[in-house]
């Protein structure tokens, strides 16, 4: 799965250039950005790309209780298009959900120890995502979004079986797409990552309480 994860770039140029679209202006940097929380999407509509701040947890639109999403923070690859509550977004509200890092913890003797995982390159990425928009009974419009995920690859085993799927920057135009629906279309982007081109360290604890929104929590342990 994935629970938590960073955007930390102050340098709002950086992820510009990364993405060819302009950074909304609230944008701050976030070093442990958790469920429930704004974070940073790129969608498309009509060949058009913008970045938006949606809310974490996705709420289809058919939903009663906006509670549901604390439950759907992630969407397994596997079921995608099979689950009511993702498959009508897996077909045409599809999002990139921005980031340079994520959590993940390590079962050890001593209790559960938090990593850091990123690029080699440390540059920002995009995770799948899938998004939604639902309207409350008194009319307030509340965007939301999912994170997919799938398998570990080979650097993500001995932490978890699960990994956040992180879209190669070749396809982000396919995910992005809204023309493009068909489940055998999107599955070559629906893989774990390289884990040649990934790294992981250990962090600190500080990492585990997600009011703990620092620099700190993203460096390594030890230094």
């Amino acid at each position: 799965m994935c629970g938590r994860f960073s955007l930390t770039r102050s340098d709002r140029d950086d992820i510009e250039g990364e993405f060819g679209v302009p950074v909304p202006e609230e944008h701050r940097p976030r070093y442990n950005i958790a469920p429930t929380q704004e974070v940073l999407v790129l969608l498309s509509d009509g060949g058009v790309r913008r970045m938006e701040a949606f809310r974490w947890g996705l709420i289809p639109s058919w939903a009663k209780d906006p509670r549901i999403g604390h439950k759907l923070i992630n969407a397994r690859a596997e079921t995608l298009f099979e689950k009511p509550s993702f498959r009508s977004a897996a077909r045409g509200r599809r999002c990139l959900v921005l980031a340079d890092g994520f959590y993940e913890w390590r079962t050890t003797a001593k209790g559960k120890v938090p990593v850091y995982i990123r690029l080699k390159s440390k540059r920002p990425f995009g995770f799948a995502g899938l998004w939604e928009s639902w309207t409350s009974p008194e009319g307030r419009t509340v965007k939301t979004c999912a994170i997919v995920t799938t398998h570990a690859n080979e650097l993500m085993k001995p932490i978890h079986e699960r990994m956040p799927v992180i879209v190669p920057k070749e396809m982000e135009a396919t995910w992005l797409s809204p023309e493009i629906q068909a489940e055998k279309d999107l599955k070559e982007i629906l893989q774990p990552y390289p884990a040649e081109q990934m790294e992981t360290y250990e962090v600190l604890r500080l990492v585990n309480s997600p009011g703990n929104d620092l620099p700190e929590c993203v460096e390594p342990l030890g230094i």
